[in-house]
């Protein structure tokens, strides 16, 4: 039987936290503690639990909204005034102007197969913020023929991936002092990115594609029994699409709000907002984190700032 030949520019891809790195405790608990001082020297805060603690004090006193506003193309000025506001809300008329957007799905295939890519692949919601959660490296091309065999409970998902070749057909605003590389994010319908909160300003583009987001505001996490991935990042193990309010009760405290994102709109999400993210259709997205204080704390750093 032939071998499988080699695939050296998979070489490409981020190391892969290996599983008896991850388990072991005193090895994890200083590498978290490490990154937790590096993320907030670079948003120059005190610290990322303080900062974490000043976003839910901001967003505590703010109205309660029932639905995402939509508005048309901002400046830098205008989108940082309305994102010190503290809550989400989309916006037109830019990402559909990106040359990105005007390719198709078919496009992947024709001009980008070689491209390498990690899939998320089996239970990746139930495992979505182990460190060790089952992914397979393989190139576009194999992906996609992964996808049209649809042999699958749950589609692969190519998520959080910095595909340059891709990003080069994007303009991104300059809307932060400091943004995060773009992450990308594709599938079919299905795909699933389960509840959680990323304490980092953070825009999403709706490339192609429809996705449904649900959203919580952030001073409601202790009714989302959150589990920690990292200080910056906080899962959730609450279905806001299917709610068990039996297994969850404080759940049905918190306000969720349903967002629908098209194909060329921007979603801003505030730092501290809880999101869970289901492709409607075979979706294109990507997104950028900002790497500094979150703009809700922009009037009132209340005391974080280092």
């Amino acid at each position: 039987m032939q071998e499988k030949p080699a695939l050296p520019e998979l070489d490409r891809l981020p190391p892969r936290v290996l599983e008896a790195e991850a388990a072991a405790p005193e090895t994890a608990a200083a590498r978290q503690l490490a990154r937790g001082q590096r993320d907030a020297a670079v948003r120059g805060v005190s610290s990322i639990e303080a900062m974490r603690a000043a976003v839910q004090r901001a967003t505590s006193v703010l109205p309660t909204i029932s639905a995402v506003p939509r508005h048309g193309v901002l400046d830098a000025a205008q989108f940082r005034a309305l994102a010190a506001q503290g809550q989400p809300f989309l916006m037109t008329g830019l990402v559909s102007r990106w040359p990105l957007c005007q390719l198709t799905q078919q496009v992947l295939r024709d001009q980008y197969s070689q491209m390498p890519v990690r899939a998320r692949v089996g239970d990746y919601i139930n495992t979505a913020f182990a460190p060790d959660r089952a992914m397979a490296d393989m190139r576009m091309g194999e992906y996609l023929d992964l996808i049209d065999a649809g042999d699958y409970a749950l589609p692969p998902y190519l998520g959080n991936l910095e595909l340059r070749e891709l990003n080069r057909l994007c303009h991104w605003p300059v809307y932060f002092d400091k943004m995060g590389p773009p992450r990308f994010w594709i599938g079919p319908a299905g795909t699933i990115t389960p509840l959680h909160a990323d304490y980092d300003d953070n825009i999403f583009a709706q490339i192609w594609g429809r996705k449904r987001i649900m959203l919580a505001p952030p001073h409601h996490e202790p009714y989302l029994y959150p589990k920690p991935a990292n200080e910056i990042l906080i899962g959730s193990p609450f279905d806001a699409e299917a709610p068990d309010y039996q297994r969850y009760p404080l759940a049905r405290q918190a306000s969720l709000i349903e967002c629908l994102v098209e194909a060329g709109e921007l979603l801003y999400i505030p730092a501290g907002w809880y999101h869970q993210v289901h492709a409607l259709s075979f979706s294109l997205s990507s997104n950028r984190w900002a790497r500094a204080m979150p703009l809700v704390l922009s009037h009132d750093d209340q005391g974080v700032r280092a």
